[in-house]
């Protein structure tokens, strides 16, 4: 995959300049990010040559939502393999501060993933299936300690909630403002704000999945 004018070892200095800037402790991050990096970068690639409108191959640091994917898998990555929480802390923080995201490095997301807007994203440890698509201000959440259960092809659009008990099966896409709280969704269907806080759901008029991702 073609890293934009800096290359790989590019990136690595450009990432851990900006570590040493927002994290002035002097401790050495490089040695376990140089360890997974490139594991990170071939999970990105995954993902970025899935989203039909990027350019398939080619990862752009200065492509705000590319680079707080890239910090996610990259977190990820390295505490997947050595349970290290220092490195994947400073990379959750790093993201929170340059994208606004609050997107855990234990949480385990699908390879393939789209943020159309990464401002006000809020992502508990819940169940995420694949090609999922999460909009600015859109959250998913635990209540009283159970999380959501999210199907593939779940669309977030901006200020959408998705709150404990719920199962959100595959295909469900949730319009704006709406929270979907200790509720069920039946799949392929637009879900809309009802009355008295009940959902209402309209079968889908187009398949949103084909304008997002190389299915």
């Amino acid at each position: 995959m073609d890293i934009a004018r800096i290359g790989r070892d590019g990136l690595l200095r450009y990432l851990l300049r900006q570590l040493d800037h927002h994290f002035p402790d002097e401790r050495d991050c490089a040695a376990p990010i140089q360890a997974n990096l490139d594991e990170a970068l071939e999970r990105l690639r995954q993902c970025i040559n899935g989203v039909r409108p990027w350019p398939q191959e080619r990862f752009d640091y200065l492509h705000s939502t590319q680079y707080c994917q890239f910090l996610y898998f990259l977190g990820n990555t390295i505490w997947r393999h050595s349970g290290d929480t220092e490195v994947p802390t400073k990379l959750f923080l790093l993201n929170k501060a340059l994208n606004g995201i609050d997107c855990f490095y234990e949480i385990e997301l699908p390879k393939v993933f789209f943020i159309g807007h990464s401002v006000g994203i809020v992502l508990a440890k819940a169940t995420y299936g694949e090609h999922l698509v999460l909009y600015q201000n859109s959250t998913v959440g635990k209540n009283h300690g159970v999380a959501p259960v999210l199907g593939s092809g779940v669309v977030m659009f901006p200020n959408t909630a998705i709150i404990g008990r719920s199962q959100v099966r595959s295909g469900t896409v949730i319009s704006q403002g709406v929270s979907v709280i200790n509720q069920d969704t039946p799949g392929d269907t637009i879900v809309f704000a009802g009355a008295a806080g009940a959902l209402e759901f309209k079968p889908l008029k187009k398949p949103v999945l084909d304008e997002i991702f190389r299915l």
